[in-house]
């Protein structure tokens, strides 16, 4: 496998992706629109081709121009995406498409790739863009992947759960990391026991290289990080990366309806523990990142950045007089 094929590339996972192939030698070329600044536009080892991902001909297109050995699927929103694609790229080594941890439909705790049921997905879902149907139509992409392994094409799924790291444009991390570089106390949303593993961005990346190289076709593989801490001590994790006294307040519920606000509306809380088994992922000999290392690199970046997250969550006006109570 010499000659990879990211479609998307340029922003958070794909960016890491092409990284992380280039570090492993790899010829890699990026197909997207080209509607976000290009960070390899100077990097002479990355090869730029145009075009609309939704547009069956440029795809099309696309393979013949690259013939890549392995396609990387980063953006793949829609369950015919992922349809078109494995029937374009039928004859590639690995098709790995990006799903996701929200494509699992019930709560277990942990969620396993071949035991846990996936959403379900009607017509109606599989082209409605809102975030509401985001793990159904995720879900009807992994079945994707499974029909097309069933016709012979060496196609896999990765599922990560919450994903953060440096460019991360979601800005939902960086949240948390401004309040910690910003205030003494942190106020976390109920006993601070909310647990939602998250993976480190990297993670992602050499996941998805990994899978391509060794995965088996018709498998999807959760990617997650092989310690999961609770949101509470998440603060206390980034207070120490950031050398800050920044220290969680724990406050529930009814304290915060006082300041009129409700746990939902922090960033990266949840009410029901989110939790990937990354077992099956583990046994092809990938392993996560420290969380001290990864998080040294996220801090790095988000100092560098203007992204303080402050417009994912309420703002500290309204958390002052729950501060207060405390």
């Amino acid at each position: 496998m010499d000659d990879v094929l990211i479609i998307g590339g340029t922003r958070f996972i794909g960016r890491h992706t092409v990284e992380e192939f280039l570090d492993h030698e790899y010829d890699v070329t990026l197909f997207n629109r080209g509607n976000h600044e290009n960070p390899f536009a100077a990097d002479d080892r990355v090869v730029h081709v145009q075009g609309d991902r939704t547009d069956d001909a440029a795809l099309e297109a696309a393979h013949e121009q690259v013939d890549p050995d392995v396609v990387i699927d980063c953006v793949a929103y829609y369950p015919r995406d992922v349809r078109v694609a494995t029937d374009i790229f039928a004859d590639v080594e690995a098709y790995v498409y990006v799903s996701s941890g929200s494509a699992y439909g019930e709560e277990r705790v942990p969620k396993r790739e071949d035991e846990t049921p996936l959403e379900p997905c009607t017509d109606e879902q599989a082209t409605d863009d809102s975030s509401r149907t985001y793990g159904n139509r995720k879900a009807e992409g992994d079945r994707a992947v499974f029909a097309a392994a069933e016709d012979g094409v060496r196609a896999m799924s990765v599922r990560p759960t919450v994903v953060y790291g440096p460019y991360d444009y979601t800005a939902r991390f960086d949240y948390w990391l401004h309040r910690v570089d910003t205030f003494d106390r942190v106020v976390v949303p109920g006993d601070g026991l909310s647990l939602w593993q998250f993976v480190y961005v990297e993670d992602v990346a050499s996941a998805l290289r990994i899978v391509a190289e060794r995965g088996e076709a018709g498998e999807a593989y959760n990617v997650g990080d092989r310690h999961a801490p609770t949101l509470g001590q998440w603060v206390e994790l980034i207070a120490d990366a950031m050398d800050r006294d920044a220290r969680p307040v724990g406050v529930s519920a009814n304290e915060l309806a006082a300041g009129m606000v409700s746990p939902e509306e922090f960033p990266l809380y949840r009410e029901q523990p989110h939790l990937l088994s990354t077992s099956k992922l583990h046994a092809l000999g990938w392993e996560s990142t420290p969380q001290e290392q990864a998080l040294a690199a996220t801090v790095a970046e988000h100092r560098e950045s203007d992204r303080t997250g402050q417009g994912n969550g309420p703002d500290r006006e309204r958390v002052e007089m729950v501060i207060g109570s405390q």
